[in-house]
């Protein structure tokens, strides 16, 4: 545990080629009434050194494909800045905007899909170099038939099309699009997911060669963690728009700091069959984009969340707690039928109000504290008079605690490793000694 509270998640020592500060992605809706917009990418911080590879990694509808389409500006930035070699790119437009995009690239999850079947591969690849007038047309063909060499085709697939390559060669043309301007930053957006394992192999060891022959800085986007530590120097953790972690990748596996990134790594597949693994089962479900928790962005489904000193129960009491407080939320996030509005206006029960099925459903296998048990009837109460949104702020005031009200901020746990949790504060037990109170195994190593 460290008091040492720094602004932004990156200590990198090399170079700085990327700088992201305070970075913010938000999709309207654009509907006549309005709502609340989705907020892919919700305030991120970190560098990427020169050279580097990057990984980011968490479970999917994170924000991590947006976050790395934000950084090639194939998305537009809501607020915040990404540093671009000393240059804000977010404030770049029309001809400036086309000209630095010659040094940022994009490698797509899908091989196929992101290949044009009615172009040639030549064309597919020389298409970059059209578009900025590079070169004669001579010398393009030749710019083109040196790339399928470089990525492992042959020139004389020039002339043929998409639909008769497999998938690993399909990604190697789009590995020959994405350096055909030469750029220093590529995006690779799961590029090896959609592979065979043998292929997925090959596609590796083609990106490390190709990095190591021209200098290339990866931002490397995967669900595959062992394939993370392969290649990775660095490892991003998201949930829901936030990085929970970052840090150097052997140390961040060896020794993660985050509950988050601790769940997320107890999930890894353990390869020998005699081995009982204890994984940490994260409940429920992240919770909508559009409507995030206001604290940690983890706190609905974290297994230490700080609890509140003056309610004393079991920990069975409490994860009863967390669910009803889960049911609640979506109850409030639900919209109302025309015919249950009607329902409504004429006194009948609606699919809203059967607040007592809840509660029986949730806490019939567990005896609650008596002071427990008046907060959940108070909290019945106003869901069964169709006010959800009450009862959502009674419960988060009684059973809420920092998690629920504050933003953590990032604490420098380890040697240029950061972690965003409260429980890295002076006056709380740490992820780790919490987990392992609880009866978790912390998955150290």
């Amino acid at each position: 545990m460290s008091e040492s509270v720094v602004d932004t998640v990156s200590h990198q020592t090399g170079e700085t080629l990327v700088d992201v500060q305070d970075l913010k992605t938000y999709y309207e809706d654009g509907g006549l009434l309005g709502s609340d917009p989705v907020k892919a990418v919700d305030g991120v911080n970190f560098e990427i050194a020169r050279g580097e590879t990057f990984g980011l990694v968490g479970e999917s509808g994170c924000g991590k494909t947006t976050l790395g389409r934000t950084l090639i500006q194939l998305e537009t930035a809501t607020s915040g800045a990404v540093s671009f070699d000393g240059t804000d790119i977010t404030e770049l437009s029309g001809g400036d905007l086309k000209e630095w995009r010659r040094n940022a690239q994009m490698v797509f999850q899908d091989p196929e899909s992101s290949l044009n079947d009615r172009m040639t591969v030549g064309e597919i690849i020389r298409e970059p170099l059209d578009v900025h007038e590079q070169g004669t047309a001579r010398e393009r063909r030749e710019k083109v038939r040196t790339l399928l060499d470089q990525v492992g085709l042959m020139p004389e697939h020039y002339y043929r099309y998409p639909h008769q390559f497999s998938g690993g060669q399909r990604q190697r043309i789009g590995i020959a699009r994405a350096l055909a301007l030469e750029p220093e930053f590529v995006v690779l957006d799961e590029p090896v997911s959609a592979l065979d394992v043998s292929v997925q192999a090959q596609i590796l060891n083609l990106l490390e060669e190709l990095q190591e022959e021209f200098g290339l800085t990866y931002l490397f986007i995967a669900h595959d963690l062992s394939v993370v530590r392969h290649i990775c120097d660095r490892v991003g953790v998201m949930y829901l728009g936030n990085l929970m972690e970052v840090g150097p990748t052997e140390q961040l596996f060896q020794s993660p700091e985050n509950p988050y990134t601790r769940a997320l790594l107890s999930a890894i597949p353990e390869p020998d069959p005699t081995v009982q693994v204890d994984r940490i089962t994260l409940p429920g479900s992240p919770p909508s984009p559009r409507d995030p928790p206001e604290g940690c962005p983890f706190a609905t489904r974290c297994p230490v969340r700080i609890r509140p000193e003056d309610i004393d129960a079991s920990d069975a009491v409490w994860d009863r707690i967390r669910e009803f407080r889960d049911v609640i939320r979506e109850r409030s996030r639900a919209e109302q039928s025309v015919g249950e509005r009607l329902k409504e206006r004429l006194g009948f029960d609606t699919a809203l109000a059967d607040s007592e099925e809840i509660v029986e459903e949730e806490f019939d296998d567990v005896t609650l504290p008596p002071d427990v048990q008046e907060h959940v009837e108070q909290a019945a109460t106003y869901l069964s008079d169709g006010d959800p949104d009450a009862a959502r702020a009674y419960l988060r005031e009684v059973f809420g605690s920092q998690c629920d009200t504050e933003t953590p901020q990032y604490y420098d746990v380890d040697d240029r490793q950061m972690s965003f949790c409260h429980r890295h504060a002076q006056e709380h037990v740490s992820p780790g000694d919490e987990l392992r109170q609880r009866g978790y195994d912390t998955h150290d190593g």
